[in-house]
Formats: structure tokens, sequence, C-alpha cells
């Protein structure tokens, strides 16, 4: 069920789980951000979910949240 802009999540997987479940997996963020990798690697997130191209860690953040960057959380390598 969709809670607007009321959900809230525990881990990175849970969010990536909703935006999945929402479609929103292949939008295009409005402002594009820098995400500073686990692995050390810095990169361009440009969708709701992204991926890191040095480690393959999974990125998310949900449309109410994408205008935060702090709001991306990780999912997991290869989630």
């Amino acid at each position: 069920m969709h809670e607007g802009c009321s959900g809230s999540f525990d881990n990175g997987r849970q969010m990536v789980d909703k935006v999945r479940m929402m479609g929103f997996s292949e939008g295009v963020l409005p402002i594009p951000h820098e995400i500073k990798c686990e692995c050390g690697e810095t990169f361009e997130m440009e969708f709701f979910e992204s991926n890191c191209p040095n480690c393959n860690m999974v990125y998310g953040v949900t449309p109410c949240s994408a205008h935060d960057p702090s709001k991306v959380m990780p999912a997991g390598i290869d989630y």
C-alpha cells in the first residue's frame, strides 16, 4: 500500500523494494546527486535506483525524498 510521503524505512533494502514496487526504479531524479559509496568511489546518482560503478552497491531514494541526498540509502551489493 502506498503511504505517500509519510513512509519510513529501517534500511536501504526496504527503500529499494518500495521504489521497485512503485515502478520508479528507472525514473530520473529531478536533481542528480553525488554519492560517496561505501567502497570509497564517488558517482553521480541519476535514477531513483542506481548502482556504484565500482562495486555495484545498489542505492535508492523515494520520489518524496529525491530532493535530499541524505535520504539516499544503500541496499547491498548486487541487490
